[in-house]
């Protein structure tokens, strides 16, 4: 890979690993549809002026119940679902949770008749992940936090789907005017609830920096710096990123916000991340085709 594709892919990394500590600081005095809101609302105002031709417009409109769909998975659900479970769990836990997302989607792939097969190394790899989860949520579930946990694993379900669908009905759909879409779409839905949850107060400098960083950093910039990334090393080698997430949004609940940091954190951490790479691991076979 060459020295901009490394720095892209840092870049990823720690973008894309720091919004569960963003979201936690600023749950801390915003709703969670307004915190949605302005992350939406920001990110859309960024990213639409960059996509002002029509030709880049008509696939999307073309296809606009899969982007839709992509939206609402992507987005709409997943984010109010993972920032209403940080109201009551850590960040880090979080970020772990989320670290399950390409095993989900590796079983989902095979169940919705995906071309990928579930061979031995596969299914050693879901199972390997799946412990992985279970020794993170486990303490959590009997700790009075099962509500908050079921949320985040809804997310790495979401989080899941959102890939199938632009994988198999969004081929043809340019990533940067699908993103600004999806990211404006979510804008409307929220701004009902946003209004009606609006603070009273002017929320404190470190909630308004949180908020400014989650929009404009980790959802416009993130989404550009990703299109970056795959354009420089191809989208299978640009998801790869995903297993490194989990450590940063680790590191950065325990360094920022004193978070815990226990054996189970990273034995859960280290399951997941080794699950991920055999359940989405390529056959021989495959590499040949591809």
């Amino acid at each position: 890979m060459s020295t901009r594709g490394w720095l892209l892919f840092a870049a990823m990394s720690v973008i894309w690993g720091i919004p569960y500590l963003l979201i936690k600081v600023a749950v801390e005095e915003v709703s969670v549809p307004v915190l949605v809101l302005v992350r939406t609302a920001v990110g859309a105002m960024v990213l639409i002026p960059l996509t002002l031709s029509r030709a880049m417009w008509t696939p999307v409109i073309t296809h606009w119940k899969p982007v839709a769909g992509f939206a609402f998975f992507e987005i709409i659900a997943a984010w109010l679902l993972l920032t209403n479970a940080e109201r009551h769990i850590s960040s880090s836990l979080t970020g772990l949770l989320i670290a399950a997302s390409p095993i989900v989607a590796a079983l989902l792939d095979r169940l919705t008749g995906g071309e990928h097969r579930l061979t031995p190394i596969r299914l050693a790899g879901l199972g390997v992940g799946i412990a992985g989860v279970a020794v993170l949520a486990g303490p959590a579930l009997t700790g009075g936090s099962a509500w908050p946990v079921t949320q985040v694993l809804m997310v790495a379900v979401c989080y899941a789907i959102a890939p199938l669908i632009a994988a198999r009905y969004l081929g043809g759909v340019q990533a940067l005017p699908l993103t600004a879409a999806c990211l404006g779409l979510a804008a409307i839905v929220y701004a009902g609830p946003a209004a009606a949850t609006w603070p009273e107060v002017v929320p404190s400098p470190r909630v308004i920096v949180a908020l400014a960083l989650l929009a404009v950093i980790c959802t416009a910039l993130a989404f550009i710096v990703f299109f970056a990334l795959i354009r420089e090393v191809g989208a299978a080698r640009a998801l790869v990123f995903t297993y490194v997430n989990p450590a940063v949004a680790l590191a950065a609940g325990v360094i920022v916000l004193d978070e815990p940091l226990t054996p189970w954190h990273l034995v859960g951490l280290a399951l997941i991340l080794a699950g991920s790479v055999l359940a989405t691991r390529r056959t021989a076979a495959e590499i040949v085709l591809k």
